[in-house]
């Protein structure tokens, strides 16, 4: 388990208040203000609510996003590009072991100056993940 949130800095909640990093003993959590009472979210739940969000974005698009993956690598063959497809046909297995590692601050530092932002409710629920550059659901409002 790692020692911070996977998101840590990168989750706000509704109002969007920057979520703080704290601990349940030796789990991690974020902690949101309602107003005044803390609430402690377990970290796992919001994590993994994220990445499965981000892998459901990625089904059906493993060819397309394994190919442009070998090329910004400069690894435009075909083992290269089938690996990396495996890869991503299997991103649960490396999201198991993000969560064992956690993200480099300096990801993270990244993230958030791209415009990366999960915000969740009181409950810990996650409402919504704004990603640079994904399409927007501003039609549905």
């Amino acid at each position: 388990m790692p020692n911070t949130p996977l998101f840590a800095g990168l989750v706000v909640d509704e109002t969007g208040k920057p979520a703080q990093s704290a601990f349940i003993g030796n789990e991690p959590a974020y902690v949101v203000d309602d107003d005044g009472f803390k609430r402690h979210i377990p970290a796992e739940q919001v994590d993994r609510a994220v990445l499965n969000q981000m892998a459901e974005m990625m089904k059906g698009s493993e060819d397309l996003l394994s190919e442009q993956t070998a090329k910004m690598l400069g690894q435009d063959d075909p083992f290269s590009k089938a690996m990396i497809e495996n890869q991503l046909k299997n991103i649960e297995k490396q999201f198991d072991a993000l969560m064992q590692t956690g993200l480099p601050e300096d990801m993270r530092a990244y993230l958030g100056m791209m415009g990366f932002k999960v915000i969740i409710n009181y409950h810990g629920e996650v409402v919504k993940v704004e990603q640079p550059g994904a399409a927007s659901d501003e039609g549905d409002e």
